[in-house]
């Protein structure tokens, strides 16, 4: 081999090295500015999601905007704010009043036992029944079924006070009350399931468009004031001319204390 070609040869191979090192290096640097654009995305998606969480934490949820919304009273309710709701004939001398929260267990064990008495009465004219409905146990248990819950009797009374009491005495059977801690009536799907039980309510378009929409909300949370008002530490409570009534647990019992109560 001459000594030219040998100097051709590495001078070839000098260049062959300096390209190589040149794609090497912006092979490099193209890594870099892949791993710092990264970087700054998940930057930016974790300061959004952190301001997205905030806002979310600092947004009023649906029952906060219903404290303030306009209040929509239902049809066969009266009184201040369309709290009243009283329900049976009008020549009925005396009323029962029962206090109940639509998520509390023990008072699906007292409609269970003694709700289709209480029918009976009403509809014989023994007595008129005033029902106030509660929702402390959404602080008690967190959630929004007591609410919720007695939003939707709001749409069933607005139908009537017949499709009221039958859908309550749904909402209460056996078969459709979730256990405490199940925060079950808190979906509108699932009040609407229980409505189709009621002949009244299912298929009703008024109904379900009043229990998707919450046009009862507000209501929900007066009538929940009224209970709150009442002096009643607890469900199921009932009173007759301001006196309160020990709740009996079966539909014997209950006939006995109302009849002395209507007495007295």
């Amino acid at each position: 081999m001459s000594a030219r070609n040998s100097q051709a040869n590495k001078a070839a191979a000098r260049e062959r090295l300096r390209q190589e090192r040149e794609r090497q290096e912006k092979k490099a640097k193209a890594r870099r500015q892949a791993v710092v654009a990264g970087a700054v995305l998940a930057g930016l998606a974790l300061t959004g999601g952190v301001g997205y969480a905030v806002m979310q934490m600092t947004k009023p949820d649906a029952w906060e905007k219903a404290a303030t919304a306009e209040l929509v009273k239902p049809k066969n309710s009266s009184g201040e704010n369309g709290t009243t709701v009283v329900i049976g004939k009008p020549e009925a001398k005396k009323t029962l009043e029962l206090f109940e929260d639509s998520r509390c267990p023990a008072c699906a064990g007292f409609e269970q036992a003694v709700g289709e008495q209480i029918k009976k009465d009403v509809d014989a004219g023994k007595f008129k029944l005033q029902y106030v409905g509660a929702t402390f146990i959404d602080n008690a248990v967190p959630g929004s079924g007591s609410k919720n819950a007695l939003s939707a009797l709001g749409a069933a009374l607005d139908v009537s006070p017949e499709a009221f009491m039958e859908y309550k005495a749904a909402l209460y059977a056996k078969a459709n009350h979730p256990e405490e801690r199940d925060d079950k009536f808190a979906e509108d799907s699932y009040l609407i399931k229980i409505a189709d039980q009621v002949p009244a309510l299912k298929g009703n378009a008024a109904f379900k468009d009043a229990v998707e929409k919450g046009t009862f909300d507000r209501w929900a949370i007066e009538m929940s004031k009224t209970f709150d008002k009442s002096g009643m530490k607890g469900t199921p409570a009932l009173r007759m001319d301001g006196k309160k009534i020990e709740t009996p647990q079966t539909a014997e019992a209950f006939t006995a204390a109302i009849d002395a109560a209507l007495k007295g």
